[in-house]
């Protein structure tokens, strides 16, 4: 399955109640911090909820990375 390398471009401080959920359900903490996804419907919703604030690309790491 392919993985996303997701990281925090803006901050959420002044984000909706919601959006502050997502990108801390995402994983994120602080601008510029970026996580690895396994690509699924959930994620992909998630970061499309919040695409002002990330930016997500394609990561060819290892398998042991991914959470």
């Amino acid at each position: 399955m392919n993985q996303l390398k997701i990281t925090l471009l803006r901050s959420a401080n002044k984000a909706k109640a919601d959006q502050k959920a997502t990108v801390r359900a995402l994983g994120l903490r602080k601008i510029g911090h970026s996580v690895i996804h396994q690509e699924n419907d959930a994620i992909l919703g998630m970061i499309r909820k919040v695409r002002h604030l990330v930016v997500a690309e394609p990561y060819e790491g290892g398998d042991d990375e991914a959470e």
